[in-house]
């Protein structure tokens, strides 16, 4: 038995995967932008996590562009038949990295198409739209447009399932009533807790949440405790951080995204973690003064 299998597993759509994943978004070069700096490296980090029995991968088109897509297929064609690869559509680059919105109905097609082309698939399991009201975090505003284009992408046989990526509870509520939700992936992380009612209306209904920046925006302050936690239990503050939100909710899927072998495997150990009571106790205040800050 892997370590990550200790994580438990979750439905994510029609299947079932293990809580631990892998997001191959640092594959691609600085910025999330052209290629990596050692390809050889990041095609063994793919098939590092095949072996270590991650079969769920989140990965975007406009990842590089194309970047993570060319290099999973490439280093993990002809799939294993448990892999769930899970893509996102709704933004673009521009010639300098930036990142934009692309909420046509001819950018999300053409988008879904070049998921197809550069994964080398027939179908999409997963898609997630990513809304771009906002580049810095969710915004409110109607994604009925965009979504109804999923939505009949679905209906044609292109995709199994629709998630949603940087949302508000309003618009999941509103994603809701337009076509089934597989899942939703926010930032969430011992800091940032404002998705704790929304994790747990989507565990009663069984749908996953998929949080990402597992360390991101923590004040001085808050790294500190979480460090001293990690120094107590010999752990990392990563391990740490995955370790609790492993721990918050059932329905919780991690993609921890690294382009170091090492760094996968420790990351992937964060399931052999045990957080003591005390401990628990002690991270939880971190997001009580994050909600008073």
């Amino acid at each position: 038995m892997t370590s990550i299998d200790q994580a438990g597993t979750y439905p994510l759509g029609s299947r079932r995967v293990t809580r631990l994943g892998y997001g191959a978004m640092q594959l691609a070069g600085p910025g999330v932008f052209g290629p990596p700096g050692d390809r050889e490296a990041a095609l063994a980090v793919l098939r590092e996590a095949i072996a270590q029995g991650v079969d769920h991968i989140d990965t975007s088109d406009f990842y590089g562009p194309h970047v993570t897509n060319q290099l999973i297929r490439e280093a993990l064609a002809p799939y294993p038949g448990n892999l769930t690869l899970v893509t996102k559509i709704g933004a673009r680059r521009d010639d300098k990295g930036a990142w934009l919105p692309a909420f046509s109905r001819e950018e999300l097609t053409g988008a879904v198409h070049d998921n197809l082309r550069n994964l080398g698939l027939g179908v999409l399991e997963v898609v997630n739209l990513r809304i771009m009201f906002d580049v810095h975090g969710p915004a409110e505003g109607s994604i009925e447009a965009p979504l109804t284009v999923l939505a009949e992408l679905q209906r044609q046989g292109l995709i199994r399932h629709i998630g949603l990526s940087n949302v508000t509870p309003a618009q999941v509520a509103e994603g809701r009533r337009i076509c089934a939700i597989a899942c939703v992936q926010n930032q969430y992380n011992l800091a940032h807790r404002g998705d704790d009612a929304l994790i747990d209306e989507l565990a009663r209904d069984g749908i996953a949440y998929v949080p990402f920046f597992p360390l991101g925006g923590f004040s001085p302050l808050q790294s500190s405790t979480l460090s001293g936690v990690a120094e107590r239990l010999g752990a990392t503050p990563m391990q740490v951080a995955l370790a609790w939100l492993l721990r918050r909710s059932p329905n919780i899927l991690l993609i921890p995204g690294t382009s170091s072998v090492a760094h996968l495997r420790e990351n992937l150990a964060a399931a052999e973690l045990t957080l003591p009571e005390e401990m628990v106790a002690r991270l939880d205040r971190i997001g009580a003064e994050g909600r008073a800050a």
